[in-house]
């Protein structure tokens, strides 16, 4: 479909959301009630809120994990927890944190945005969305069975041979652990591929790739890194498994194996997946700090650039968690060097933030305060990231608290301020209610005192030679008062959590009903009512420019973007496909329906890796078979599949 022939296809004027189309539009894209509509549902609104919610649920456990922790190393000599206790409460910990919190829950903002602001009516893939939720949650809750089979997980979230080998590893802990990391790898993977066809293919017509909000450009270019990184890790685990189940030996160094290739597969994976729980955090935070700010953002194409660049670059300095093994100079410096460039372009965001609060007219609401609190997270996580990135103060602070210390800022400090931060923000649109504003205040200084007095302590603590992966510490070292601090800050942390989920269960009965855009807010999802109805909009807007809600008031007089104006697509189920670039329309295409098949196929690989682990192999290959008949159910057409190019309505 040329633009011409777009122009020529009859477009609908003036439709609202009380019109008969609209209705219309409703009994088509509605999901049924009862349970099998709930489980069958590809409304990526439905899916984003449930990986959000779960998500939550995850860092709930990963919390009270932590607290254990704290307590065990308040005080030097401590007996609540044994050794083996340790090792698997400190590695279910960081794996929950890390991957079943820090990204899914980020996935939950993008599924829930990514249709809203493109100004498209559902993801590229709906029913690959449902089904990388279902993946995500039964990985994780297969994960958490090891903590009932009293078998968790045990070597550290990065799991590093040989210990992880069979002969000094021999329970199913870690068979656990990889097998639940390919199986959420699964999940990644499909979700990444999702995102990036929509960005690229499910933009409204004159969205080009200059106008998208930033949001889209890190969720995108973090799902590229994710098809290129978890094969990486995806692989180090299915060898592990090999070596552990039948005794092959690609990290068994006395059979011609080598150790460091874990730490290079994984590595390889793992440097890139902290930008994957980064750069998203950063488009939300460069999406709606403006709406506080009262001004569009500061350097919007150095901040797109920024974040493509960091991006790639973190794909060339995973081997600075590796330079205290012993690898040659040469890499050293190159890796070094390397570590030092990525700090340029991931500052772009820091000072592109700054400049708009410090040219804005700042509206100190809690979702402002949160995205104060994330720049100075982002800040503290950077500096102490470059001095990782030194040789010489490496090998100095390696397996040491500092670096403990470290990853908490990035890993976690920085995404949980975007992420609280944006609950505020689109908290309304998701619910038509406000969060409490005043008592936010009030849970954000609670949050941010509890999280720098949980970590900051923990750079002196590393400074002072505390190593990190150790259950307890003898007296008299030094390390007892900042230990102390750490863990009265963990606890004021955990009490600011426990307070803003009281708030958001309390809004979700009593808050302020909020409108279809409270913020006066620029962008497209603010066009919709709170929440937004099943089928988004109910003509596909075009879009003239980056802010098309604040296009009056910036006084371009040249650009105006139609909301109200254009074609329908109500003939069942469909989509405007647009093209790459400039976002010209290119052909009108039909969406799946409701089905419960992601579900099913699902619960077939969960049946699977189960007997996998349990060596059953009749239970694995029923799980095969089933799942490839529900892939057969899923893919098989319901009717003849249509694309209408330019068809007249």
């Amino acid at each position: 479909m040329t633009a011409a022939e777009y122009d020529r296809v009859p477009q609908v004027v003036g439709a609202d959301y009380e019109s008969p189309l609209a209705r219309s539009l409703e009994r088509i894209w509605a999901t049924k009630p009862g349970l099998l509509g709930w489980i069958s549902t590809v409304d990526h609104k439905e899916i984003g809120l449930r990986y959000i919610v779960t998500a939550f649920a995850f860092l709930i456990a990963g919390g009270l994990e932590a607290l254990v922790i704290r307590v065990q190393l308040a005080r030097p000599n401590q007996a609540l927890l044994t050794p083996e206790q340790y090792d698997e409460l400190f590695s279910m910990h960081g794996i929950t944190m890390i991957f079943l919190y820090a990204s899914p829950v980020l996935s939950g903002f993008s599924n829930y945005l990514f249709p809203l602001v493109l100004g498209a009516r559902d993801m590229a893939f709906p029913r690959l969305n449902a089904f990388s939720y279902w993946v995500y949650l039964a990985a994780g809750l297969f994960i958490y069975a090891s903590l009932l089979a009293a078998a968790a997980p045990n070597d550290g979230w990065f799991n590093y041979v040989p210990y992880a080998l069979r002969e000094y590893n021999p329970g199913p802990n870690l068979d656990f652990y990889a097998l639940g990391m390919i199986f959420l790898g699964i999940s990644t993977t499909v979700g990444s591929a999702n995102f990036v066809v929509t960005f690229l293919r499910m933009r409204a017509p004159g969205m080009s790739l200059n106008l998208v909000p930033i949001l889209t450009w890190g969720t995108t270019t973090v799902s590229v890194g994710n098809l290129l990184a978890v094969p990486s890790v995806s692989l180090a685990f299915f060898l592990l498994w090999t070596d552990r189940q039948f005794g092959t030996h690609f990290f068994r160094p006395n059979s011609g194996g080598h150790p460091l290739l874990w730490q290079h597969l994984f590595w390889m994976f793992a440097h890139p997946w902290v930008y994957v729980v980064v750069l998203p955090a950063m488009g939300l935070v460069s999406d709606s700090l403006p709406f506080f700010c009262r001004r569009p953002l500061v350097g919007y194409a150095a901040v797109v650039v920024g974040t493509v660049t960091t991006m790639a670059l973190g794909f060339g300095v995973w081997l600075h968690h590796m330079f205290a093994t012993g690898i040659p100079f040469l890499a050293l410096a190159f890796f070094s060097g390397a570590s030092f460039a990525i700090a340029i372009p991931s500052a772009i965001g820091v000072f592109a933030w700054i400049a708009t609060i410090w040219t804005g007219r700042p509206v100190l609401a809690s979702a402002f305060l949160y995205f104060a609190g994330f720049v100075v997270m982002f800040v503290i996580g950077g500096v102490s990231g470059v001095v990782t990135a030194a040789v010489p103060a490496d090998l100095q602070v390696t397996d040491t608290y500092f670096v403990v210390a470290h990853i908490h800022y990035v890993l976690i400090g920085i995404n949980l301020f975007a992420v609280l931060g944006a609950l505020h923000v689109w908290f309304p649109k998701m619910t038509g209610r406000f969060l409490n504003e005043t008592f936010g205040k009030w849970v954000f200084w609670v949050v941010f005192v509890g999280f720098n007095l949980a970590f900051l302590p923990m750079h002196w603590t590393g400074l002072l030679g505390m190593p990190r992966r150790i259950y307890t510490y003898p007296a008299g070292l030094g390390w007892e008062t900042p230990n102390l601090i750490t863990t009265a800050g963990a606890f004021v942390l955990a009490f600011g959590i426990l307070l803003f989920l009281i708030n958001v269960f309390a809004s979700l009965r009593n808050g302020e009903v909020a409108g279809p855009n409270p913020w006066d807010a620029p962008s497209l999802e603010w066009s919709t009512p709170s929440p937004p109805p099943p089928y988004n909009f109910p003509v596909i807007p075009r879009i003239a420019s980056r802010h098309p809600l604040w296009e009056p008031r910036l006084g371009d007089r040249q650009r105006r973007s139609e909301l109200r104006t254009g074609l329908a697509l109500d003939h069942g189920k469909e989509a405007l496909v647009t093209t790459v670039l400039d976002a010209i329309p290119d052909a009108i295409l039909k969406m799946p329906d409701d089905t419960p098949a992601p579900f099913i196929v699902t619960l077939a690989m969960s049946a699977g890796f189960a007997g996998l682990l349990l060596q059953a192999w009749w239970l694995a290959g029923i799980g095969a078979i089933a799942t490839l008949a529900g892939l057969l159910v899923w893919l098989w057409p319901e009717r003849e599949l249509e694309q209408r190019a330019g068809t007249p309505r």
